[in-house]
């Protein structure tokens, strides 16, 4: 339900695969995206997408039963991102919602589709959001707008998530494409450079 492609440029591509239920995550889904986490610091750079219109329902509502909700798993993956050396896009084929927001809030750059949304109803289904999903929120967006989408239940389009800050582009034709052109300076760099640069930001 995950699939890994890595190409000889040290890109690598992580691929939520479980289209027929809107790439909703299990326990053993995150579990996999947390070692990739991890893995890619052999990469130059990653970018995660998924297959279908969706790039993720979130968490798994047969999963959320089992405790999912409260796993440490969600913080462990977007704390790994958050600290690639390389730089990471978040590519969304489609509507990101719930818990999978964390993995984009923790890229460096998020990229979408024309038409999808974002929002993550954790005040509607009375979950707790990640612990460092809302100063990442924040910090793009800021408080009030962090507010809406947290507590107010907004439903963003990603072209107004663009303007607030969330979304840095919205692309037309392939996502997929767009994040290898995005990460091509990074790819043509030094591992050490590209580090380095990061560190500064």
């Amino acid at each position: 339900m995950i699939r890994l492609e890595k190409e000889a440029s040290g890109l690598w591509i992580a691929v939520l695969d479980r289209p027929d239920k809107a790439n909703a995550l299990t326990a053993e889904m995150l579990e996999r995206l947390a070692e990739i986490a991890v893995e890619a610091q052999a990469a130059r750079a990653l970018v995660l997408t998924g297959t279908g219109k969706v790039f993720s329902a979130g968490m798994d509502l047969e999963a959320a039963a089992s405790g999912l909700a409260t796993s440490d798993v969600w913080e462990r993956l977007s704390g790994a991102l958050a600290a690639l050396p390389g730089l990471t896009v978040c590519a969304l084929n489609g509507t990101l919602a719930g818990g999978a927001m964390g993995m984009a809030l923790a890229c460096d750059l998020r990229i979408a589709v024309p038409g999808a949304k974002v929002f993550y109803p954790v005040m509607k289904l009375g979950f707790l959001p990640q612990p460092s999903d809302p100063a990442r929120l924040r910090a793009l967006v800021g408080p009030s707008r962090a507010k809406a989408i947290l507590m107010a239940g907004r439903r963003v389009p990603v072209e107004e998530a663009q303007v607030w800050g969330l979304i840095d582009a919205v692309v037309e034709g392939d996502v997929v494409e767009a994040a290898r052109a995005l990460a091509a300076d990074t790819l043509g760099a030094t591992p050490a450079h590209a580090a380095a640069i990061k560190r500064m930001i």
